[in-house]
């Protein structure tokens, strides 16, 4: 609830700081003594536009700060906060400031953090609720009547919003499986020939690389087998340089026993004809070894060129084109059992959708028949309240299968109708202003605070009523307010009377400055008051006295 306003630099206001409890609060005054003023200042902490004027004559910029307190904060309030990194321990109080300077631009911060309008226009409806002259939010905004009439209920929502995600996913999962398989049927006739082509081939992770090391081998036997064909020809015969050092080796035989020198160099030249031997066995060696078949090089060459070829028709490396495989082979296997997926998928989502409905056809009919004991509801109160020749209804409207969502397959609107035989149209469409506020409190009874916000404020709902209607309207708003928090600007004496505490908004002026100012009045004063809202100008004893059993009335 609202515990207290401060405001600075406001139109007339210089400074005022209010503190507000819990029950009914009235605030009075003259005609023109600014009201509307602490209206307006509570406006920009909840959002409304920043407007140049309301900043006070020769002073550059103008704050409000309103301090709300909750014994549990709201949960969607909550998530607002959270959302926007705002911390709040429990207990702590919420602080929600606005600046506004002369220019008209503003700032805004909530416990001193800085944040943007459009959140305090989000928290707004946790925190207050206004009805006047010009209501357009609230219990009139459509929006919420579905909510409004579910809790009055005491309906069960959360079910019907467990069957509708279950039937949501039911019905995604089988739009993908459907798009799966038409995709892949209509790519079925390409899949089998990609197939085709890379069975025929059949790739295998690593081949690439092996062909490559193959062909580069052949290709350099291919070079030196050349060279060693001349070295053949030039090692072997009768003419090669191992024949003739075989018959240079006979002939030293033959004398080398004539002298020691000849037998040391018939030892080398035998060691040189074991070494061209040897040579000459690791040459043949070599020339077998690398033999190749053209045949075999071609092929190698062949396959590595069609690897490579089709692993860039499909975008790949040639080490993927095996997964390509595996994967072409699993769309194609996914057509085929497809039909039977999507059976089982349709049955699902058919099973869904009946849960669904039959939950959200309960929550229909639940809803239909608390809209009948609302109707019933308001309808006892509007008589008291001068609203005898109007009537009230509840409208609970089936909507179409591609409107239906997890709230139910309803639209919810609260109608009335001013006048006998009239049409019945939106609250804000017929009723003047104040008859919609007196069809709000009327509501407001029959609802017995179900949902709204912390802080309710009725601005003038006793406008152009008196005697038993004003009465009537001031009991109603005390019992609103007996376990919660309710402020109301009132004109009627009786409506007065019925404060818990009582404010009185004043103007004065010293012949340069004029100022608004603000009371919260002690039984004396609220006596003096509401004598004066009774006589007028000049206070009487007789409205003294009255003033007195009004008060005691209570």
């Amino acid at each position: 609830m609202l515990t207290r306003l401060s405001i600075r630099n406001i139109v007339l206001i210089e400074a005022l700081d209010l503190a507000f409890g819990r029950g009914l609060g009235v605030l009075t005054g003259e005609t023109g003594a600014g009201k509307s003023i602490l209206l307006d200042a509570l406006g920009l902490v909840l959002g409304n536009r920043a407007d140049s004027g309301l900043v006070r004559g020769g002073e550059d910029k103008a704050s409000v700060t309103a301090t709300f307190e909750f014994a549990q904060l709201p949960g969607g309030l909550a998530d607002l906060l959270d959302d926007a990194d705002i911390e709040i321990e429990e207990g702590e109080p919420l602080i929600v400031r606005r600046q506004l300077k002369a220019d008209g631009k503003s700032k805004a911060f909530v416990n001193d953090q800085s944040v943007s309008v459009g959140l305090l226009r989000e928290m707004a409806g946790y925190l207050v609720e206004l009805h006047g002259q010009h209501d357009d939010r609230g219990l009139v905004n459509p929006r919420g009547h579905r909510a409004l009439l579910d809790r009055f209920a005491g309906a069960d929502t959360a079910r019907v919003a467990a069957a509708w995600t279950t039937w949501r996913r039911a019905e995604d999962a089988l739009a993908e499986a459907r798009e799966a398989v038409e995709t892949a049927k209509a790519d079925q006739d390409l899949l089998l020939a990609h197939l085709s082509e890379l069975t025929a081939l059949e790739p295998m992770a690593g081949e690439e690389a092996r062909l490559a090391e193959t062909r580069a081998d052949m290709q350099k036997g291919e070079k030196l087998s050349g060279d060693l064909e001349e070295l053949r020809h030039l090692w072997e015969g009768s003419e090669s340089p191992l024949a003739a050092l075989r018959v240079a080796a006979r002939r030293l035989d033959r004398i080398a026993p004539e002298h020691p020198l000849l037998a040391e160099a018939l030892a080398s030249l035998d060691r040189a004809v074991i070494e061209a031997g040897e040579a000459e066995d690791r040459l043949a060696s070599a020339a077998e070894a690398l033999v190749h078949d053209p045949a075999a090089l071609e092929a190698a060459e062949t396959r590595l060129f069609e690897l490579r070829a089709l692993a860039r028709k499909h975008r790949c490396e040639v080490d993927e084109l095996p997964r390509k495989m595996r994967e072409m082979r699993t769309a194609l296997e996914s057509i085929e059992g497809g039909e039977a997926q999507l059976d089982a998928l349709e049955a699902a989502a058919k099973d869904a959708g009946a849960r669904y409905r039959a939950e959200a056809e309960a929550l229909h009919g639940a809803r239909v028949a608390a809209a009948l004991r609302l109707d019933e509801a308001v309808a006892r109160e509007l008589a008291p309240l001068k609203l005898d020749a109007a009537r009230f209804r509840t409208a609970v409207t089936e909507l179409p299968e591609d409107k239906w969502g997890a709230q139910g397959m309803d639209a919810v609107e609260f109608l009335i109708a001013t006048n006998p035989g009239a049409a019945f149209a939106p609250l804000a469409k017929i009723a003047s202003g104040g008859e919609l506020s007196r069809f709000i409190l009327a509501l407001k009874v029959a609802l017995a605070e179900q949902g709204g916000a912390a802080t309710v404020i009725f601005d003038e709902i006793d406008r152009g009523v008196g005697g038993a209607v004003a009465s009537a309207i001031g009991e109603r708003l005390a019992r609103l307010s007996a376990d919660g928090q309710l402020l109301a600007v009132t004109h009627s004496p009786q409506v007065a009377a019925r404060g818990r505490t009582h404010y009185m908004i004043a103007k004065s002026s010293d012949g340069t400055v004029t100022k608004t100012s603000v009371a919260l009045l002690d039984e004396a004063g609220r006596q003096e008051e509401i004598a004066r809202m009774l006589s007028g100008a000049e206070v009487t004893p007789e409205a003294r006295a009255q003033a007195d059993r009004l008060l005691e009335g209570v």
